[in-house]
């Protein structure tokens, strides 16, 4: 058997590679020419050099793979040129479910976003049914996978075999790039993260997030969505994790939400002229407005997602970073 991953280089992707792997499947890889391969270094992995822009190229790639894990996005709270953003997160999944739909890829795992399900904002955890419109979408990251979504439920109805995941925040070992929440981490590592905002995340080990896309793929109900996540904590109790692993005293200051978005308004401002990412991203502050927590019980009690401890994976977190030189 025979599976096709794409995203395959980012954190989740690269995961899902791994875990398929130590479960005997073959991999083919989508990666992109030029792109950091540095998390399929040494892997048993065949690599399909492509993008998500050449449907008839994907066709080629998923000649022979029984299941395809689709979890290229691009992923950044700040971008100059938008359009791009939709290009490859919405008009790219059009493109790579046409294709399997081609085909005829026996089982599709799309990777959305818990950024496009309903959220109270309270503190009440969100699920897979809560109320949700585009009008809830905040920024252009959470728009483009909220269409995207909307893009891949269209060909339920045609045929295809889907099935839709929503990761929560995944952490731990191999975030290369890194992502905004593993940038957090590297911040409060080097003495950077002298404040916080009073916000909420629900996180999830980036290893028990990509067995829950292969759980996904085996026990999942076509055209369901579960969410993948684990622990709800606020930004104060990871920083206090995170010191009692390290060491580091946590920030203490708590700081008032609207001088930080004004802030981040001007920031956004410079960057439009200067074309250099803010500092303090527009998007990443409007969505700290609400406490993202959310509610794993379906994909727990339907796939069987495992659960590990939120402690150990922020630990492991900390060990990659610290020994790959991000922090000290």
């Amino acid at each position: 058997m025979k599976a096709f991953v794409t995203g395959a280089t980012g954190f989740i992707g690269a995961s899902i590679v791994r875990e398929l792997i130590k479960d005997g499947v073959e991999v083919r890889a989508l990666v992109r020419p030029g792109s950091d391969r540095t998390n399929l270094a040494g892997l048993d992995v065949e690599l399909f050099e492509g993008d998500l822009t050449d449907r008839d190229h994907l066709a080629r790639g998923l000649k022979g793979c029984a299941t395809l894990y689709h979890a290229a996005a691009d992923y950044r709270l700040w971008t100059r040129s938008p359009a791009t953003m939709y290009d490859v997160n919405v008009g790219g999944t059009r493109n790579i479910l046409n294709a399997a739909l081609t085909a005829g890829t026996e089982k599709v795992v799309y990777t959305s976003s818990v950024g496009t399900l309903g959220n109270p904002g309270d503190g009440t955890p969100g699920t897979e049914s809560s109320p949700v419109g585009f009008e809830d979408m905040v920024g252009d990251y959470k728009k483009s996978k909220f269409l995207a979504e909307r893009a891949a439920e269209e060909f339920i109805p045609r045929g295809l075999p889907l099935v839709i995941v929503n990761p929560s925040t995944p952490v731990g070992p191999r975030d290369v790039k890194p992502t905004p929440t593993g940038k957090i981490i590297v911040d409060f590592l080097n003495r950077k993260m002298p404040a916080y905002l009073d916000t909420g995340l629900n996180l999830i080990d980036v290893e028990v997030c990509a067995r829950g896309h292969i759980l996904a793929a085996q026990k999942g109900k076509i055209g369901e969505k579960y969410i993948l996540g684990n622990e709800n904590l606020t930004l104060a109790q990871i920083f206090k994790l995170l010191s009692e692993l390290t060491g580091l005293k946590a920030p203490g200051v708590k700081l008032p939400y609207y001088p930080i978005l004004f802030a981040a308004y001007a920031n956004e401002a410079i960057s439009a002229c200067t074309g250099k990412e803010p500092m303090i991203p527009l998007a990443g502050v409007q969505m700290a407005a609400k406490f993202m927590f959310f509610d794993p019980q379906k994909a727990i009690r339907e796939l069987g997602l495992p659960v590990r401890p939120v402690r150990e994976s922020l630990e492991q977190a900390v060990g990659w970073f610290r020994s790959h030189g991000y922090a000290r």
